[in-house]
């Protein structure tokens, strides 16, 4: 079934909302962004999205994972304004590589950030976010709080059992279920505290909300360094989402619109998130899953979706029930999910099959390892700082291009 008419589609619409609503607000708890901001962004990214993409590509746009660690890190230490400038930067890298791509193909691209650089980077991603992930479970000083562990645990475990469930609603949104249910849990353990709740607007954003908004981008060296080269290691996902997304509704995406349209709707998308205080976007997988169990490829779907997500996050009490969540939930969730970057990382390298018999791939990997985990920032002038992610990545495509194919 591709088309389909009438209340259908708003139910499936309201379907792929709830797919990408738990990661998509996820994001910004972890980093202390706002997650109606948040919503909204991704709504309106998503629109973006099929504007520029001919309105043929089914693809929902989320926050990104990928950025959580620099996105945190710059807010806590220079503020929003930063952070803003950091991820209109990683949406103008986008925009470059689109018009990168389609001047020289994506195969000569792709050459500079094969598996076996991207692969250890991905594990470093989710190895560098594991000490945030213990510690807002409650994690400190060798020790844990009973409390957070007691909910971290419940969080745990529900996910994993959602996961294991063969009925599709629990397998398709395990965190959602989880977050729900370590929010009961916390709120009976007297953790919870509603009073946001009672106080918030039923619609339309705070006054603190319209001041992040407003909040102008101050374009820093450290800030922007810190978050706009990860779009360099991220559009490697965007074309495996894009391919896979493809090759679940039987067409050639990257050939038509073209992977350069997909990666500059992207780009303006993650401008346009900056711009309003939102995390960068990113494709979807959540979604496209979704697509493969109702066999609905009607991208005008995706649409009503955005069009939803951007109506929820005007709707005040959403936001402050969101607010009152309790970090060890959060923290719960984390755990998993930040090893399942590092796990993504290394199905990289399983499914491209390298042979680490070869001491090339070793030492790729292994500097990689090092550098990006090791290594938190360093300066190298005045108060330009790069990250150790950065400095990995780099030596990763380096070497790759530098070191003997038969060592």
């Amino acid at each position: 079934m591709d088309k389909i008419t009438g209340k259908t589609k708003y139910l499936l619409g309201i379907q792929h909302v709830l797919a990408m609503f738990g990661a998509t607000v996820l994001v910004p708890f972890l980093t202390g962004l706002n997650p109606l901001i948040a919503l909204f962004a991704a709504g309106c990214g998503t629109l973006i999205f099929h504007q520029v993409t001919n309105k043929i590509v089914p693809v929902f746009l989320g926050s990104s994972f990928a950025f959580i660690g620099a996105i945190g890190l710059v807010l806590k230490q220079e503020g929003l304004a930063e952070v803003k400038a950091g991820i209109i930067g990683a949406g103008l890298v986008y925009v470059i590589m689109s018009f990168v791509i389609k001047k020289f193909g994506v195969k000569v691209v792709q050459s500079y950030f094969p598996p076996i650089v991207i692969g250890p980077t991905i594990m470093v991603i989710g190895l560098r976010l594991s000490p945030i992930a213990l510690e807002m479970a409650g994690y400190n000083d060798g020790a844990f709080d009973n409390s957070s562990l007691i909910i971290a645990l419940v969080v745990i475990t529900t996910m994993v059992i959602s996961s294991m469930v063969q009925h599709s609603f629990f397998r398709m949104m395990p965190i959602l279920i989880s977050v729900v249910v370590g929010y009961i849990t916390a709120a009976f353990m007297g953790l919870v505290d509603f009073t946001a709740v009672k106080e918030a607007h039923w619609f339309g954003f705070s006054g603190e909300v319209v001041d992040q908004v407003l909040t102008i981008p101050h374009f820093t060296t450290s800030g922007f360094f810190a978050i706009a080269p990860i779009a360099l290691v991220v559009f490697i996902e965007h074309i495996g989402d894009i391919t896979t997304n493809g090759a679940v509704v039987g067409k050639n995406f990257l050939k038509k619109p073209g992977i350069h349209k997909t990666m500059l709707g992207d780009g303006l998308a993650t401008i346009f998130a900056g711009l309003i205080g939102g995390p960068a976007n990113t494709t979807y997988g959540e979604n496209t899953g979704v697509l493969a169990v109702t066999k609905v490829y009607d991208p005008s779907v995706i649409r009503i979706a955005a069009v939803f997500a951007i109506l929820l996050s005007l709707i005040g009490k959403v936001g402050a029930i969101l607010q009152t969540i309790p970090v060890p939930v959060m923290g719960g969730i984390s755990i998993i999910l930040f090893g399942m970057i590092a796990a993504v990382g290394v199905r990289t390298l399983i499914s491209a099959k390298l042979d680490f018999n070869h001491s090339r791939n070793l030492i790729i990997a292994a500097l990689i390892f090092v550098l990006g985990i090791g290594i938190k920032e360093v300066a190298v002038y005045n108060s330009i700082t790069v990250s150790g992610l950065t400095i990995a990545a780099l030596v990763g495509v380096v070497l790759n291009k530098v070191l003997p194919k038969d060592i």
